[in-house]
């Protein structure tokens, strides 16, 4: 069942991520968004608030790329795709009140943000002591949302915090940018980690996509 407020988030995390991801601006549909993305192996997504048209996208859907985020419990999802979905791993939709914190850089590393010339979309990177990329993340802007997306730390320089300075350089940025609360989609390891934080899961999300072959042929 749809509530108002994750319908509300939903909103708020598909116009975030396509400003993120530079694609178009998302198509508002019936039941959800749609969000041309433009790659071979990913050139549509659906996204839905809720469960109440899987089925019927699953039966109706058959081009190769396509993909759907569904708000819902994982398996009431699965049991309305038909075998050409292929299913991955179970996501979070993730919100928290934005705060500002001190950003402490451990050394040797620095930290730098860059925005965008129109200046809703936030880079944070994190430099370690060669100059190569220890840690980076972006925020998008959309209203009173930040939308926190491609957060990652290289193998070679986990646990020394590098994930907490690049989180909290994107909240001071999205801040700056009038932004209250911020959004984000985990993976299962990562909600744990935002949970831990004060992050609250607003809901299971479950995707699926119908898969491109790119097998040679002749």
């Amino acid at each position: 069942m749809r509530t108002s407020t994750t319908a509300a988030t939903v909103e708020e995390w598909v116009h975030g991520w396509a400003l993120s991801r530079r694609t178009p601006a998302p198509v508002r549909e019936p039941d959800g968004y749609r969000i041309d993305v433009g790659k071979v192996v990913h050139r549509v997504r659906f996204v839905l608030p809720d469960t109440a048209t899987v089925a019927h996208r699953a039966r109706t859907l058959t081009a190769p790329g396509t993909w759907l985020k569904v708000c819902g419990e994982r398996d009431a999802v699965i049991a309305d795709l038909t075998p050409a979905w292929l299913v991955s791993p179970p996501e979070f939709l993730m919100t928290v009140d934005l705060r500002v914190e001190d950003v402490t850089v451990p050394s040797p590393y620095r930290v730098e943000v860059i925005a965008d010339p129109g200046g809703a979309v936030c880079d944070a990177v994190v430099h370690a002591a060669d100059g190569s990329t220890a840690s980076s993340g972006r925020v998008a802007v959309w209203g009173a949302a930040a939308v926190v997306d491609q957060v990652s730390t290289d193998p070679a320089h986990r646990r020394r915090g590098l994930g907490r300075v690049v989180m909290r350089s994107l909240a001071a940025a999205a801040v700056e940018r009038g932004a209250s609360r911020a959004v984000l989609l985990a993976t299962e390891e990562g909600a744990r980690l935002y949970r831990s934080v004060g992050w609250s899961v607003a809901s299971p999300v479950t995707a699926a996509h119908l898969p491109v072959d790119d097998r040679p042929t002749g």
